[in-house]
């Protein structure tokens, strides 16, 4: 053999043992005063949830590296001193009770679980903590439902309720209670050793109660002897005589109640078939009257079936048209609400775009005018001025005068004919532009002229208004 081989061997040999000792070293070994807690990836529970730690006591684990860890549960008692003060019992009497209790980590399957995920990292002193809490409360609870007669006499009532009430609280965090020990307990009020004296004192009156019976039935009881033994020998002569008058009475009262017997079982014979008649008989007419109803309720049922499905279908059938109905309308007024909505929304855009645009076209009017605004009005109102203009002319243009007839007797004073101040007259119906400007509130502006004091001469032929000429037949009349 090559001493390349004897290398290979002796490294192969070195790996294997080097593996042992590696699991050796996570075969982990759990005391019997401890519990082991694996945890990391342990596997699922029966209802495929994962499980967060395996409890193991008395026993050892092999702990997978990387992917589990190990941790230690101590199961030494702990001792906690709760010294309870001012508990409201059930006759609202605040009393002091101090206890000692003795708790430690269980060792049952699903409490030790329950530790293992509420207590694991926890201290010695913060267990002690947790638990002394839950105590206190369940102390005070208990009391709360017990009268202090009950607590102070019935001391194992009251230690079994509060081991029932604590352990189960303490086994939702993994304990269990190994022992209570229960003090004197006190009040404020005094009303516990009120109790004590009432207690001592009838136990005294009771003893001397016993005394005084005890002598009294001594002195009975020999009385008695002496009577008893003067009615015994007396007793003894009558009962020799009254037993032979006792054999003869026996005898003839069982002759008698022979044939009382005899006949009380035919009586009973002949009682008894005539009640299986009777029986039979109605039982019959029982069986028949309950197939008559039967038979009835069955017809009744079908009826009542009958008309009931079709009168739930037609039910059924109105409210799902009246549901599709409702349904019909209200999508409708939706949809014009929507509709609605959507038109004003439109023109409220509309209206907001227009004064912005006159708004900017305002604001660019005043720029022009080097932000005069006063020029920037007149500037306004000359390119508005054929408008107002066209609005004057148009509030007669549309008038319909058949016919209009002038009676006329030449010139006036003034070197007018009526038909000319008639047609004057027309045309000063027209409001003026300074009046128009006057009934809004605002005053023409001195550009577009004054108000002149004479009349303006009005055109005295038809020819010049031919607006009012094309649409208004004059007939002149002159007067011969």
């Amino acid at each position: 053999m090559g001493e390349g081989a004897i290398i290979l061997v002796f490294a192969i040999i070195l790996i294997v043992l080097s593996f042992v000792v590696w699991a050796c070293s996570r075969y982990k070994k759990c005391p019997s005063d401890k519990i082991m807690v694996v945890y990391g990836s342990i596997g699922k529970n029966r209802d495929g949830t994962n499980r967060s730690a395996k409890c193991i006591h008395g026993g050892a684990e092999f702990v997978v590296p990387v992917f589990q860890s190990y941790a230690f549960l101590d199961l030494t008692p702990i001792s906690i001193q709760v010294d309870l003060k001012n508990a409201l019992s059930k006759q609202n009497i605040r009393i002091d009770v101090p206890s000692r209790f003795t708790v430690g980590i269980s060792t049952e399957p699903g409490v030790m679980q329950n530790a293992a995920e509420r207590l694991l990292g926890l201290q010695l002193s913060e267990i002690q903590e947790l638990a002394k809490d839950i105590i206190f409360g369940q102390l005070r609870l208990i009391i709360a439902t017990m009268d202090i007669e009950e607590i102070n006499t019935d001391r194992d009532k009251f230690l079994a309720a509060v081991s029932s009430n604590v352990e189960t609280e303490l086994k939702k965090i993994g304990l269990r209670l190994i022992n209570v020990n229960v003090t004197d307990i006190s009040d404020e009020s005094g009303y516990i050793s009120a109790l004590g004296k009432e207690a001592a004192a009838k136990a005294i009156n009771d003893a001397k109660k016993s005394v005084a019976e005890r002598e009294r039935d001594g002195s009975i009881g020999e009385a008695n002897a002496h009577m008893d033994q003067r009615i015994q020998v007396a007793n003894a002569s009558s009962i020799a005589i009254e037993g032979e008058n006792e054999a003869k009475m026996k005898i003839a009262m069982s002759d008698a109640a022979l044939k009382e017997k005899q006949a009380e079982a035919l009586r009973i014979a002949t009682a008894a078939e005539k009640i299986q008649s009777a029986r039979a008989l109605e039982e019959s007419y029982s069986a028949e009257q309950a197939a008559e109803e039967a038979r009835r309720l069955l017809e009744k049922a079908t009826l009542e079936a009958d008309v009931i499905v079709k009168t739930e279908a037609r039910k059924r059938q109105l409210e799902l048209e009246a549901e599709a109905e409702a349904e019909q309308i209200r999508r409708k007024a939706q949809g014009e609400a929507d509709a609605i909505y959507a038109k004003m929304e439109a023109q409220a855009r509309g209206a907001e775009e227009i004064l912005k645009k006159q708004a900017a076209g305002f604001a660019e009017i005043v720029k022009s005018a080097n932000g005069d605004a006063e020029a920037a009005l007149k500037l306004l109102i000359a390119d508005k001025l054929e408008d107002l203009m066209r609005v004057q002319v148009d509030a007669i243009k549309n008038i319909k005068i058949d016919k209009v007839t002038v009676w006329d007797s030449g010139a006036n004073a003034d070197g007018k004919n009526a038909t000319a101040g008639f047609l004057s007259g027309m045309m000063k119906s027209v409001p003026p532009l300074d009046e128009v400007f006057a009934l809004a509130g605002m005053q023409l502006p001195d550009m577009l002229g004054k108000k002149i004091e004479e009349p303006v001469q009005v055109a005295e032929t038809v020819e010049e208004i031919p607006v009012i000429a094309e649409e208004t037949e004059i007939e002149e009349v002159t007067e011969e």
